[in-house]
């Protein structure tokens, strides 16, 4: 582990590699005339205003202007930035999902813009618009390196209208500079759009970027260049007040309540780049549930974080550490504690302050802090959740992060376990991403404090990432001592020393079926420290892909497994089964084969297999997903996973069936339906949830959400509520 700084430092000598020195510009002009929101770019002022054209063919080739082009032109007064886009189409046969806002841009037709005011290459804001007119807005964090840092969960208020012709859209955006954190007398931004063309199969950007990286991607950017400097942002304080009244009754323990709650939250901006939310008594009844798993594992599985609060900058607190072994934060933590049974059961938040944002050009706080309530029935005491990180930018888009991460029991409660008093841990990472993109990778260092610890609580870990056209590859090795222990953060496991290697060779052909495939190589081990380092588990992965021209693609995994159980396990679930015992092990292979089709198309469905050994005996899994467009007004899913799991005698068997059909239906812009229901018999659960929200003024709602659960397997009631929630977004 002593080497590992000298591992970072050889690292970060990558980081010397820098962008291509041609940089595409959009001049932006300040106006003083009144823009007409209408969609049609007919004010004599656009036809003054620079262009931002000549996109880039992204797929299914990426060296090629595009072939169906798309304009930008950008103007800006001292209240809004104003934004007018034409695109050219090749017909009017648009893939729309629905008309509810956020939408998922990769499978429908849309244009997308991401401006990275600080031009720091790590964060930026996204706005997003299809030929509907239906806006979708989000944060990118990381360098949009991956999906974890990238998020459609933020809300802001801005407008657009879209008028739809022949051979084009237009669209016209107006946002407000409030919109945007930016350094006052700012005057460049680094910018980029890309845009999603079903009707041609063409996927293009203004900037060209090379398909081997993310087509959100912060690396491959130009710049808009302001006529005038801005000035100080005028943000609005911004109240969100809420009203929720329902009726909720538990089967389970015949007991019945009438629900009826006020609260809300508050924004205020401080200067031009900081923002400040207050919470008092949050509800998140509005909240969609999150989507059941099987679980075959011996660990936990995370679940993503859709409580708005907590989405704002949330990579300052969420991206230490490791994000899959040890993430010192978890936001999903707060608000969630187990009662006297283990079983999970909501703690109720209080109130809470929340910090974030630019200090200067270079150096980012995040500060925190949550109170919830003490729930004596269930012998859970009350406590404060805080957090404050500070990350700093290093060379061109690398950077440092410091953080103190504390949860406190703030009573004095008889049944509070002393050991359970307080847990603090604090760390430092260095996340490094080179210039072009092509190494990135992590080096962090945490320790956890806790009453009575003895020693062995480290967390700490490196991983180093190359990503060219033709070759892949990551290395990580990953320390947990055995007394780590971080009670806001997500651990599947410690004692643990973890080695993840992969290579991987793409193709690119130039013709036919294939738009590129790939062969990779991922061994990992797992030793366990505390047991003279033993080998625990082992797997030789192989993996093969293919993506085809038509978007479609498939995916062949080999798997050959090892694990030795220090525990004994069930893995089916099976109540009163008898489990694997422990200090026992076992050698198995799988494989996989996964089909996904085209999901532009209106019919789209995806299929895998998985058979081969598992444990000590057999296991035989399908999965599928069927997805129905009626566009724009109604989007139908049907998720369906079962596991035949075969363990010889004694040992259970078990047929397990996760089946989840979900349908959105969108009225209008305004009001949208949805219903999720969910069977799972490992869970011995059927939920229903179904959601049917008004948005009558901008981020201003009213919802009606409906939720039930049985038991699967006698169908009886197990738990139900129905509430009505109103909330209102009002500008001070």
């Amino acid at each position: 582990m002593r080497y590992f700084p000298l591992v970072i430092f050889l690292w970060a000598s990558h980081a010397l590699l820098a962008q291509p020195s041609q940089v595409k510009t959009i001049r932006v002009r300040h106006i003083d005339q009144e823009i007409h929101l209408d969609g049609r770019l007919d004010e004599p002022i656009w036809g003054e205003a620079d262009t931002a054209g000549d996109f880039w063919e992204y797929f299914p080739v990426d060296s090629i202007l595009a072939r169906q082009q798309s304009e930008i032109k950008m103007l800006y007064d001292d209240v809004n930035l104003y934004v007018g886009i034409t695109v050219h189409t090749a017909g009017r046969d648009f893939a729309i999902q629905s008309l509810r806002r956020d939408f998922r841009a990769g499978n429908s037709d849309n244009i997308t813009l991401m401006f990275d005011t600080f031009n720091d290459g790590n964060n930026a804001f996204l706005f997003g618009i299809n030929p509907y007119g239906v806006l979708r807005e989000g944060l990118v964090s990381g360098g949009g390196l991956n999906l974890n840092g990238f998020t459609i969960s933020w809300d802001v208020k801005w407008r657009s209208e879209t008028v739809i012709e022949d051979n084009t859209y237009t669209s016209e955006l107006i946002i407000p500079l409030t919109s945007f954190k930016f350094r006052e007398g700012e005057t460049r931004w680094r910018f980029n759009s890309y845009r999603f063309d079903t009707q041609s199969n063409e996927s293009s950007t203004w900037v060209h970027i090379p398909q081997n990286q993310n087509i959100y991607g912060l690396t491959f950017m130009g710049e808009m260049v302001f006529e005038r400097p801005l000035g100080k942002s005028r943000t609005p304080m911004a109240l969100i007040p809420y009203v929720n009244t329902g009726y909720a009754r538990d089967f389970e323990t015949d007991q019945a309540e009438t629900i009826f709650k006020v609260g809300g939250d508050a924004k205020v901006s401080i200067g031009n780049s900081m923002n400040l939310d207050i919470t008092v008594n949050p509800d998140f009844s509005q909240v969609e549930v999150d989507d059941q798993v099987t679980n075959l594992t011996r660990f936990e599985v995370s679940l993503p974080e859709k409580r708005q609060f907590f989405i704002d900058n949330s990579d300052l607190f969420s991206g230490f550490g490791d994000q899959r072994d040890a993430n010192p934060f978890f936001s999903r933590r707060i608000g969630i504690a187990q009662d006297t049974s283990g079983n999970t059961v909501e703690n109720r938040i209080l109130g809470g302050v929340r910090l974030s944002g630019k200090l200067n050009n270079r150096l980012r706080l995040g500060f925190f802090s949550i109170q919830t309530e003490k729930d004596a029935a269930n012998q859970i005491p009350s406590n404060n959740n805080s957090m404050i990180a500070l990350q700093h930018l290093l060379f061109s888009r690398s950077n440092v992060g410091l953080f103190i991460l504390n949860r406190e029991a703030t009573g004095n409660e008889p049944y509070l376990n002393p050991d359970d008093r307080y847990n603090r841990v604090a760390g430092i990472d260095y996340n490094l991403i080179s210039s072009n993109n092509v190494w990135s990778g992590q080096f962090y260092l945490h320790k956890s404090f806790q009453p009575e610890s003895s020693g062995k609580d480290l967390s700490t870990g490196s991983t180093l990432r190359y990503n060219s056209r033709n070759w892949n590859g990551f290395s990580k090795l990953v320390y947990l001592g055995e007394n780590f222990q971080s009670d806001l953060g997500f651990v599947r496991r410690t004692d643990m020393l973890k080695s993840v290697t992969s290579v991987a060779r793409v193709f690119w052909p130039e013709t036919g079926i294939f738009n590129n495939y790939s062969f990779e190589f991922t061994p990992f081990w797992i030793w366990r420290p505390s047991a003279s380092l033993q080998k625990t588990d082992q797997n030789l992965r192989f993996q093969s892909e293919a993506r085809f021209r038509d978007q479609s693609t498939v995916q062949l995994q080999w798997n050959n497994e090892y694990t030795y159980l220090f525990d004994a396990f069930e893995p089916t679930g099976t109540d009163g089964a008898l489990p694997l015992p422990a200090d026992s092990e076992y050698r198995y292979k799988s494989l996989e084969l996964t089909y996904t089709s085209d999901l532009r198309r209106k019919v789209s469905f995806q299929l895998g297999n998985t058979f081969g050994g598992f444990y000590n005996g057999k296991r035989f899994s399908l999965q599928g997903a069927l997805n129905l467009r009626f566009q724009p007004k109604a989007y139908v899913s049907l998720l369906m996973n079962y596991d035949r799991i075969s363990l010889p005698e004694p040992y259970a068997s078990a047929d397990i069936w996760l089946i989840s059909p979900k349908f959105e239906i969108t009225f209008s812009k305004s009001v949208f339906w949805n219903t999720l229901i969910q069977y799972s018999n490992q869970r011995d659960n059927l939920g229903i949830n179904t959601r049917l929200q008004w948005r009558f003024a901008p981020l201003s709602d009213l919802y009606l959400v409906y939720t039930d659960n049985y038991y699967v397997d006698r169908f009886s009631p197990r738990y139900r509520t129905v509430s009505l929630k109103l909330t209102y977004w009002l500008n001070i």
